[in-house]
């Protein structure tokens, strides 16, 4: 598990320097990948190793903005990096860092917009930023103590977010086809794939992949185990 300095979001120069394990507060764990790749699976078996009451669990799903009214769905490019809102992520990841909970926001998929209610988040001695960007922006980088990114065959994600968006986000399967050769896949190479150059562990995960999940629990419950009194 190598260490790496901070880099900048276009791969040159210097950006901020990666702060010590904990940096004074939560050990910060950043898990990127493909859409479908396992993200969300792989933080709550975090959880699940770890302890619930352990681990606050960020998703970068909740940070979207909303869309422009005049956009079809099949367009909406959920894959940029500017369909975020960094700076309300950063202000979160910080202040759970510092000790301190936050109300995420809840994003509706089917609307293409917030919601008005958020969803309180507690500190915790362990935070996971997961989503298909946590590793993009070098702000975010350099909080991390532990940066992961999940590498799934494409045909195996693609499978995966046709029955999530289906199933949970009000899609038809012929609107999440024509998104994915529109914006999703694009999108994948050129802001999503090239992150992993940031990653301090690639992951090759399937249902399966228990040892690769043992790594990363084992590399949090050593910070815990030095932190604790």
């Amino acid at each position: 598990m190598s260490a790496r300095p901070g880099t900048s979001d276009s791969g040159t120069g210097t950006g901020p320097t990666r702060t010590p394990p904990g940096g004074g507060g939560s050990f910060l764990v950043g898990i990127a990948g493909g859409t479908g790749a396992g993200k969300s699976t792989v933080a709550r078996r975090i959880a699940e190793a770890v302890g619930a009451a352990t681990v606050a669990v960020v998703p970068l799903d909740a940070y979207y903005r909303d869309r422009p009214g005049d956009l079809p769905d099949h367009l909406h490019d959920f894959d940029r990096p500017d369909a975020l809102d960094w700076p309300l992520l950063l202000e979160h990841v910080r202040t759970l860092r510092a000790g301190l909970g936050v109300e995420v926001p809840v994003y509706d998929f089917a609307r293409h917009a917030r919601e008005n209610r958020r969803l309180p988040v507690e500190a915790a001695p362990v935070v996971v930023v997961e989503g298909i960007l946590a590793l993009h922006d070098a702000d975010l980088r350099a909080l991390l103590d532990l940066a992961v990114f999940i590498d799934t065959d494409a045909d195996v994600r693609l499978i995966r977010r046709l029955r999530r968006d289906v199933a949970e986000r009000g899609r038809t399967a012929e609107g999440v086809i024509a998104q994915y050769l529109a914006t999703v896949r694009p999108a994948h190479l050129r802001h999503v794939e090239p992150t992993r150059r940031y990653a301090d562990v690639v992951v090759p995960y399937d249902d399966r992949n228990d040892r690769a999940v043992d790594v990363l629990v084992a590399r949090i419950r050593a910070f815990l185990t030095d932190t604790r009194p």
